[in-house]
């Protein structure tokens, strides 16, 4: 009798787990969302919203529109330069996925772009200082900041980069690697501490571009 009930309650135990597992399947977007923050940008990678044509201006104070980048693919990251914080680290992060990727699809399949999100002090003078910091080429990888207030909001709800300003000039974000695709759609959000599996991914990508 008593095995009876040890096999019972075995069962019953083994139902609950197989259910709780189920319940973390669906809820995390099999398994790929733990964190609210990994949900919001798995989700974000899914409705794959089109890059609004902002005006960039770069550190070499040169105007263009994002439209410019049609038919590469452009790694982009959003920063404030007087960030002591995670901004240092998410470049530095950058410039190793930029070291990783061979060069010679930089600036044919591929660019990399750094957008300021705090145009009023990163002139392009301070852009072209911080360029240097990261061994930024200024061509195949260009920092730049978007002057029209709405344009740049509009870029940020789109790709969903919370920008928070405390006041006294600096600001709460959040940070990612957001790959926008040849045709100007967002194609995925990677983790920015995960650099070899960036560079990884993105290579794939641009090499099945360049033979076709």
């Amino acid at each position: 009798m008593s095995m009876k009930k040890d096999l019972r309650n075995h069962i019953a135990t083994a139902v609950v787990i197989i259910f709780g597992l189920l319940l973390l399947y669906v809820g995390t977007d099999g398994f790929r969302a733990f964190t609210k923050e990994s949900a919001r940008l798995y989700a974000l990678s899914q409705e794959k919203p089109i890059m609004p044509d902002v005006l960039l201006e770069d550190s070499k104070e040169r105007e263009y529109h994002f439209s410019e980048y049609r038919g590469k693919y452009v790694l982009v990251t959003f920063v404030y330069t007087n960030c002591t914080t995670v901004c240092p680290v998410l470049e530095t992060n950058f410039a190793q996925v930029y070291d990783l990727i061979p060069q010679k699809y930089m600036g044919n399949e591929l660019d990399f772009l750094t957008i300021s999100f705090d145009p009023e002090n990163d002139d392009p003078e301070t852009l072209e200082k911080y360029r240097s910091y990261f061994n930024s080429d200024g061509e195949t990888w260009r920092m730049a900041r978007i002057n029209d207030e709405d344009e740049l909001q509009d870029l940020l709800d789109t790709l969903e980069v919370v920008v928070i300003p405390d006041g006294e000039g600096d600001f709460s974000h959040n940070v990612a690697f957001y790959l926008i695709n040849p045709e100007g759609y967002l194609e995925a959000v990677y983790d920015f501490q995960e650099i070899e599996e960036t560079a990884e991914k993105v290579e794939a990508l641009v090499e099945k571009t360049a033979g076709e």
